[in-house]
């Protein structure tokens, strides 16, 4: 299996980073986790070849992880896609998608796409088949708009990559990343306590109760990433490509 962070950044773009997108591959697999609003261009960027990505699994609704929808599905009207695609993500997903759809490219989410496109909503701790990936959603805590929030643990070719989103500390993370072939959290801030963010001392406390095997660290804001040199776990960047 091989994680590709094509987009590891914050909101804000921090440290010039782009919005959150990582790419998953494996011998069945092939999907992105989250679409910021910066995407389409990184995945360009990154020579990825966007018709051979079979499912998008969202996590929340945010612009830096969701906003990057309407041009994924515009690209892949205009290049003749035709290879069936799913979009999963929190209940309301199809809502969600139709209206951001049209702030951004008018009539846009009437349009009949050339391929088979499918919307599922995931509910918490409802474990779902999703092609060759076993997906468990859990109910995470970032605020009052934007939401549901999930993030998700993931079971594909005998591995396991759990992935916190954005999130404050919650109890549901420690069975979300408990033993995970790769655990990728967000690590907002270093210390700093800050409502609906996860800071790295925090995380620190529970990995006792996790036991990842592996553990990456991303969505980091300005203060994270002037510490970087001097942390005792991998953080992501842009580009990183992770095998496990």
């Amino acid at each position: 299996m091989q994680v590709r962070f094509v987009g590891c950044g914050d909101a804000f773009g921090s440290g010039g980073r782009q919005n959150t997108c990582f790419h998953v591959t494996g011998a069945s697999v092939n999907f992105l986790i989250d679409c910021g609003a910066s995407a389409l261009p990184a995945l360009k960027r990154s020579g990825i070849v966007r018709n051979d990505i079979d499912l998008i699994l969202i996590t929340h609704f945010h612009g830096d992880h969701f906003a990057g929808l309407p041009f994924f599905l515009l690209d892949a009207q205009f290049s003749r896609r035709t290879r069936p695609l799913v979009i999963a993500g929190p209940e309301g997903i199809e809502s969600r998608l139709a209206q951001v759809m049209e702030a951004l490219f008018e009539r846009s989410s009437a349009t009949q796409q050339k391929f088979e496109l499918s919307i599922l909503p995931l509910k918490p701790e409802e474990t779902r088949n999703l092609g060759a990936v076993t997906l468990t959603p859990y109910p995470v805590v970032h605020g009052d708009s934007g939401g549901p929030f999930l993030a998700y643990r993931i079971e594909a070719d005998g591995r396991v990559l759990a992935y916190t989103a954005d999130t404050e500390w919650t109890a549901a993370l420690v069975p979300l990343g408990r033993d995970a072939d790769l655990f990728i959290a967000e690590a907002y801030t270093y210390e700093r306590t800050i409502r609906n963010h996860l800071s790295l001392q925090t995380l620190e406390a529970h990995l006792s109760e996790i036991k990842p095997k592996r553990l990456i660290l991303t969505h980091m804001s300005d203060d994270m990433l002037s510490r970087l040199d001097g942390l005792a776990h991998a953080a992501a960047h842009d580009g990183m490509i992770v095998e496990f």
